[in-house]
């Protein structure tokens, strides 16, 4: 079962005008479904759209965290989404390009709802940190394609260049207490890749990936799921913690061992 108070390991994205995606969102095994009306929307359905977003997240997902992705500020889509989610059911609303704290501001000011900023350009990466800070932003997500193009990265190219990108993404969101998301994986018949990307993700801190498609739900869950061999040491360090720093098999534990030990048991939990 997934917790508002855990960041989702898997996010998917899905048109808001597909009514057989919608319908397949809830028999799927992800942690959050963020219905889509910017992207993967075409302009003429832009309204249809929203008002299918409205409709899905009233009947719910179950377990699944309902997110929305409204079009970007800049875009005449905007007002109408903001006065959607405002009244809607969705639990989250999902912003493209955000730049600055000002306009984070503004939307979970007009919405009411926590906020997930999408991370795409230079100047939404250099103002991350302010970004995550405002009250009512719940994470961040590396918007890692768009941060490419910006960047002038070749689409071919590995993430090398978002090294340092990716990085202050998470350092941002940890300075904000936020939630951290991975950018999407593109290749949909590249499970070996996709694995190698999210095991990149973990290993520089974030929480979950967002996803594209239903079939890189599973590789991404294992990923960002703790390991057995995690469970088993974070169950023996909770057991083995009397206070303060002591001696632990091989290794000195502390206060911040209990913790990280705790949460690794509670994301477990959370997916059981």
């Amino acid at each position: 079962m997934t917790s508002m108070a855990l960041a989702p390991r898997t996010a998917l994205f899905l048109p808001a005008s597909n009514p057989r995606a919608i319908a397949k969102a809830r028999t799927l095994d992800c942690d959050m479904v963020i219905l889509d009306l910017e992207d993967a929307v075409k302009p003429e359905d832009k309204e249809v759209a929203r008002e299918a977003a409205l409709a899905a997240v009233v009947e719910g997902f179950g377990d699944r965290i309902a997110a929305i992705r409204i079009n970007g500020a800049d875009t005449a889509e905007h007002a109408a989404d903001l006065a959607a989610v405002a009244r809607s059911a969705a639990a989250i609303v999902v912003v493209p390009k955000v730049e600055d704290a000002a306009t984070a501001a503004r939307i979970a000011a007009a919405t009411g709802k926590p906020l997930l900023a999408m991370i795409e350009t230079p100047a939404g990466v250099l103002g991350a940190v302010a970004i995550a800070a405002v009250p009512g932003v719940a994470g961040l997500i590396a918007g890692t394609n768009d941060l490419k193009a910006s960047l002038g990265i070749p689409a071919a190219a590995g993430r090398g260049g978002l090294s340092l990108a990716l990085q202050l993404v998470v350092l941002a969101a940890r300075a904000g207490g936020a939630w951290a998301l991975d950018g999407v994986f593109n290749a949909l018949a590249d499970p070996d890749g996709l694995a190698a990307e999210c095991r990149e993700g973990r290993a520089l801190g974030f929480d979950g990936k967002t996803l594209i498609h239903p079939g890189q739900i599973a590789v991404a869950a294992q990923a960002f799921a703790p390991t057995p061999e995690e469970i088993a040491d974070a169950r023996a360090v909770l057991a083995a913690a009397n206070g303060g720093a002591e001696r632990f098999r091989d290794r000195m534990i502390e206060a911040m061992h209990v913790a990280q030990a705790k949460l690794i048991l509670a994301r477990t939990a959370a997916s059981e």
